[in-house]
């Protein structure tokens, strides 16, 4: 690492050159990224499939639909002339616009369209292509065509798509929430360094960031793996996170070495030798812990997957070139400027006392942070998979009106998830119809006798569940519909489909946890050289993500805070995509810490031989620096959840909460109280381990049975096992 850090000082101008052109190129290609990423996921399913060929042949049938709650004057019912005759014109302006098809009581005649004292009714429109609301114009258009026929009659518009964005068809830009992520971050950064140094990490974070947007860009070219949309939120703000934990870390051990006498290029190279070894480390363990997930068959993981590994790897690439680039050149004169009193880089007093504590007191550490994880992962085991309650998407606004007004007039709320089957020819679709209304869960089956719902080859009808599919209380109606339609028919639809998805990564789940778990045993074990150390490592960063879990139970699942903090209430569930997600995510993000305070006591204990002093200076010294690490890309999380989609709010509130878990209970609490119990044991790495690792075996002498290396009198002995990661 000496020797990188020498290059890119010896070519600091090429280097510079090559930082800055990819910064430009990344600025002009950003605004294009999200042209080209797509929504939607492929998977191998018979509801996917159906989807595909109800795409094909009937636009976004397969979409859950906008739909218009119409609330009629008094004294006027569905069967009034100019009700239908209203209905009929909003029916003629959907079919003017290509692609969009509606359902209406004048176009089918079913009752189910009917509310409760015939005073209401309903309008299903669904858009050209799948994924997509309705277009408000069209909505618009449709409701004026309504009340223009029958004045005083109410319109609302609503729908899954419309609740879930808060009434809004536009919510924060990446640019706001970089702008956001980049202000909190820099306040954290003038009170680690309280001089200029502080935006050393913001600079190599901006290049970082775009460098990551033109490597989205180019992979959307490079594979047919589509990337949907929030991939760019997430790498923006966890790129901006990492990119600056990363630089923080050299910047830092930087500073100390300068404090120790280190001339400035020395200071450079040393901190390059110590922290830049954990920087790669850490990022090659959080990159293979994000690209895990492509083992998952669903496009939307395995896109997220191959975007993740560019995130930690592109931040330590930046980082370990563009930071010595700026410490050697401008580093000295950036730190002179002082912003407030600088703190020192030594050992810091409060983490002192803290890590003597915990060495004092180890059990009852480990206790308390044992106890504290367990609750958490208690709600945690609770988690139920499935896609909120309509009533759970927004608490107020225009949507979440319609909502209230559709349960007034008496309609079930799985209207708006409704089911659309494609039969083929041959087939009738009125007497299929009129089998599945019998169905017990079941609250109507709409046909229309208009040429956009029958082609030559097909037809298509919709069935209305009186609950929505795909929820945590969804119901008999998929399965009854799939065990009662003709056996060549295919039953699609958007939530039909998440159904079937959430499914196969609920079997997948154990294979990616498997993989992430011993992907990240290896190379700790290579690394840190011991078997314990890494064991431990894996099982806490298990119980860190089941914290998470936790928390996303309570937050959302039962609504402690998501209504105060975001105007939502409980959701009763889980969005499927998100815990897997949140575990690839986290059980590699998460390792960071492990890696900083690990190295810092490794190191220690390669000098000093005795556990316990390793330990104090281990946490004493990366104590402040992984809680503002930590906190950095808590800020730069929380910032992301302020986008109108509730998933990436779950997202976000899952990685900041297990961001904090880790940094405060698991690597400040947990880590070293366990390292101080396992004692000896923490540097066992037997022979045949080290012959199965390819590493050097451990020196004579350092198994469990030795004695930390301390001579009878007290007195450390100078020998000790060999250097690997610093920090």
């Amino acid at each position: 690492m000496e020797r990188f850090a020498a290059f890119v000082m010896r070519h600091r101008i090429w280097v510079a050159l090559a930082w800055v052109a990819l910064t430009v190129v990344g600025v002009l290609v950003a605004p294009h990224v999200a042209d080209r990423l797509k929504s939607g996921t492929t998977v191998n399913t018979a509801s996917y499939h159906a989807n595909v060929a109800l795409q094909k042949e009937y636009g976004g049938v397969s979409a859950n639909p906008s739909v218009l709650v119409v609330d009629l004057p008094h004294g006027v019912t569905a069967d009034s002339p100019a009700v239908k005759a209203g209905l009929a014109a909003a029916d003629k302006v959907a079919m003017s616009v290509p692609g969009v098809r509606d359902l209406s009581y004048a176009s089918t005649g079913d009752r189910a369209l009917v509310g409760a004292g015939e005073t209401s009714t309903l309008v299903m429109v669904y858009p050209p292509q799948a994924g997509d609301p309705a277009a408000p114009q069209v909505l618009d258009a449709m409701s004026t065509a309504i009340t223009h026929a029958v004045p005083g009659t109410t319109v609302h518009q609503t729908g899954i798509e419309q609740l879930n964005s808060g009434g809004s068809s536009s919510g924060s830009s990446v640019l706001t929430e970089m702008l956001v992520g980049i202000g909190l971050a820099l306040l954290v950064l003038v009170w680690v360094f309280g001089s200029a140094l502080a935006v050393l990490p913001l600079l190599s974070a901006i290049v970082s960031v775009l460098t990551m947007q033109l490597a989205i860009w180019g992979l959307t070219y490079a594979t047919s793996i589509a990337i949907n949309p929030s991939v760019q939120f997430i790498v923006a703000l966890l790129g901006l996170g990492l990119s600056v934990d990363y630089s923080l870390l050299l910047v830092n051990r930087w500073r100390e070495e300068r404090d120790q006498g280190a001339d400035n290029k020395q200071a450079v190279l040393r901190s390059m030798h110590r922290a830049g070894h954990s920087v790669a480390f850490s990022a090659l363990i959080a990159s293979l812990g994000l690209f895990a997930l492509i083992v998952v068959p669903v496009s939307f993981l395995q896109g997220v997957g191959l975007s993740g590994l560019f995130i930690p790897s592109i931040a330590a690439l930046v980082a370990l070139t563009t930071i010595p680039l700026l410490l050697s050149t401008v580093g000295p004169r950036l730190d002179k400027i002082r912003i407030r009193r600088r703190k020192s880089t030594g050992p810091g007093t409060m983490w002192t006392r803290t890590a003597r504590t915990i060495v004092a007191r180890p059990k009852a550490a480990a206790l308390l942070g044992t106890a504290t994880l367990g609750t958490l992962c208690a709600f945690g085991l609770t988690l139920n998979s499935a896609a909120p309650a309509s009533t759970s998407l927004a608490a107020n606004g225009p949507a979440q009106q319609g909502l209230t007004a559709l349960q007034h007039d008496g309609f079930p709320t799985g209207v708006l998830t409704s089911v659309p089957i494609e039969l083929p020819a041959g087939t009738d679709p009125s007497a299929t119809a009129a089998s599945l209304r019998g169905l017990p869960d079941i609250h109507g089956v709409l046909v229309a006798d208009t040429p956009a719902w029958h082609h030559p080859g097909s037809s298509a009808i919709m069935a209305l569940p009186n609950t929505e599919v795909g929820t945590a209380h969804a119901g008999t109606a998929l399965s009854d519909l799939r065990a009662a339609v003709p056996h060549n028919a295919m039953i699609g639809g958007d939530l039909v489909q998440s159904t079937d998805v959430s499914h196969i990564m609920s079997s997948w789940f154990p294979m990616l946890l498997g993989l992430a778990a011993l992907l990240t045993f290896v190379l700790l074990a290579r690394g840190m050289r011991s078997l314990i150390l890494p064991a431990k490592a894996v099982a806490l960063n298990l119980l860190s993500v089941g914290a998470a879990y936790g928390v996303l139970v309570l937050v959302w699942q039962h609504g402690w805070g998501s209504n105060t903090l975001w105007g939502i209430p409980a959701t009763g569930s889980i969005s499927p995509f998100v815990p897997m997600l949140l575990f690839g995510f986290l059980f590699g993000v998460s390792m960071d810490y492990e890696v900083f305070i690990l190295a810092r006591v490794r190191e220690a204990y390669d000098r000093t031989g005795h556990t316990n002093d390793a330990v104090i200076e281990g946490v004493s010294r990366t104590g402040r620096l992984v809680t503002s690490a930590a906190l950095i890309l808590f800020l730069a999380l929380i910032s992301l959840s302020s986008t109108p989609d509730v998933t990436i709010k779950m997202m976000a509130t899952g990685m900041a909460a297990g961001i904090l878990i880790d940094a405060l209970i698991v690597r400040t609490l947990l880590t070293p109280a366990l390292v101080v119990l396992f004692g000896r044991a923490n540097w066992y790495l037997p022979a045949w381990a080290a012959r199965l690792l390819r590493i050097k075996p451990a020196a004579p002498g350092d198994g469990p049975g030795h004695e930390d290396h301390e001579k009878d009198d007290g007195t450390l002995d100078p020998a000790g096992p060999h250097p690997s990661v610093h920090a």
